[in-house]
């Protein structure tokens, strides 16, 4: 085994940070970036015991406790621990750390503690936690919350993601989020929508062709594999693909090479790979339909996108950005939505999605003569009757608050009801009532 100062030039080169441990828990070495985290010299923490440089976590508790490290690893399982120590300039430093076993060895060297700052990641979430915005998506839902922390999760690897969600909820806005994001950022970014994609033309499309490969490759074309090369590609329906492209493709990501067409010498590529599909590949799988093999490379990182009906409270944010969008297009930026507009809106269900939202906004727009939409303008489908939604949208025996037969008390009364059964949570009240929580509290608070 090296010696540690043969090592201590590519120690002190990491980001993270690394304690070296003797059996007692006695700091034997460590490099730079532990002694900047952790906040003093690191000549004075040699000979230290470990807990004592993080003494009021939990994991020191559980040290002290145990009389060993509890962070080594059992049963093949490592351990995980999140803390925040404080340097001695009183500035809370959040730390992921966990442990590594190591080889028999004559240094005395027993395990060692990796150190890795979360200040960034924290700063990240919390950045993202009251955003309204990620890229070109839209939402100050929970659900939209969630998923733009994962994107950004997400962004920092290079593994495969698989995205899904119903058509029209916004997947490859999720993938270009991921793009802008990632260290590829400044790299190509490539769309392919698999499904228009004929079948004897995929594997040229995806893979490139040689001149004269079939009947009117009149020149070598490449594909869109070496298009994306350095930056990433969206295969969009994945799902589409036909069985022969599924095993090319297959090989493509193991590989990280693909062959044109007509050639036989192998080409590397540097591509991540994001798919999106709004079918169930697992039942696909299941089928016979999709190989399962594929399916694993893929499903690597899975992203699920929301259904707008699952974020009603999103509905009156996105419309007012969508038809901002549709104000400039018709060049007509006074453009605003009634209340009653955005009450029928929040009341439908949307089984396209987004993008039937954006449909249905600029069809009013197109019918609206003045600068306020309102429900006259939209769809049909879209203002609806109540009643014959309210079996859809509302598992609950309620009748629902815009509708015209509920008086201001027997709304109030109703509210309050719901209230008590979600225990005073008005974003839970709000959802099963089928308003949003501006509304809810617009309701709460009239005279």
């Amino acid at each position: 085994m090296p010696s540690l100062a043969t090592l201590r030039v590519f120690l002190d080169s990491l980001e993270e940070g690394v304690l070296f441990l003797d059996r007692a828990r006695r700091v034997l070495e460590m490099n730079s970036a532990a002694a900047r985290m952790i906040g003093h010299d690191n000549r004075r923490l040699v000979d230290e015991l470990c807990p004592t440089l993080f003494e009021g976590t939990e994991c020191a508790r559980a040290c002290v406790a145990r009389g060993e490290c509890s962070l080594t690893p059992t049963k093949g399982e490592d351990k995980v621990q999140d803390i925040v120590v404080r340097s001695p300039t009183g500035v809370d430093i959040p730390l992921r750390m966990w442990a590594m076993l190591l080889p028999p060895n004559d240094s005395g060297l027993y395990c060692a503690i990796v150190l890795r700052d979360r200040s960034r990641e924290l700063e990240l979430e919390a950045e993202v936690r009251d955003r309204w915005q990620l890229g070109g998506l839209t939402g100050r839902s929970r659900a939209m919350q969630d998923l733009y922390q994962k994107v950004l999760r997400v962004a920092a690897s290079e593994a495969n993601v698989l995205i899904t969600g119903e058509s029209g909820v916004g997947k490859e806005l999720v993938a270009r989020a991921l793009h802008d994001n990632s260290t590829r950022a400044k790299g190509p970014y490539v769309a392919v929508h698999c499904a228009s994609l004929p079948e004897n033309l995929e594997e040229s499309e995806l893979f490139g062709h040689a001149k004269g490969s079939f009947s009117g490759a009149t020149g070598a074309r490449l594909g869109r594999f070496e298009a994306a090369n350095g930056g990433t590609l969206l295969l969009d329906e994945i799902g589409e693909i036909s069985p022969s492209t599924q095993t090319r493709l297959l090989r493509v990501l193991q590989e990280r090479e693909i062959v044109r067409v007509g050639e036989n010498h192998p080409r590397k590529v540097d591509v991540r790979v994001v798919a999106a599909t709004h079918r169930d590949l697992a039942g696909m799988v299941g089928r016979g339909e999709f190989r399962e093999d594929l399916y694993y490379r893929l499903h690597v990182l899975p992203l699920h996108v929301p259904a707008l009906r699952e974020r009603r409270e999103d509905i009156a944010l996105l419309a007012s950005r969508l038809l901002g969008e549709l104000g400039e297009r018709y060049r007509r930026p006074d453009l605003r939505l009634s209340p009653e507009a955005i009450v029928a809106m929040e009341s439908f269900s949307w089984p396209g999605n987004v993008r039937q939202l954006f449909n249905a906004l600029e069809y009013a727009v197109v019918n609206s003569d003045g600068a306020t939409i309102l429900p006259q303008h939209l769809l049909p489908e879209v203002v609806t009757p109540v009643e014959s939604t309210r079996e859809a949208l509302l598992p609950l025996p309620l009748t629902r608050y815009y509708a015209t037969q509920v008086t201001p008390d027997e709304e109030q009364a109703q509210i309050q009801r719901m209230l008590e059964q979600c225990g005073g949570n008005r974003a839970e009240a709000a959802r099963r009532l089928g308003m949003s929580r501006t509304t809810l509290w617009k309701r709460l608070n009239r005279s």
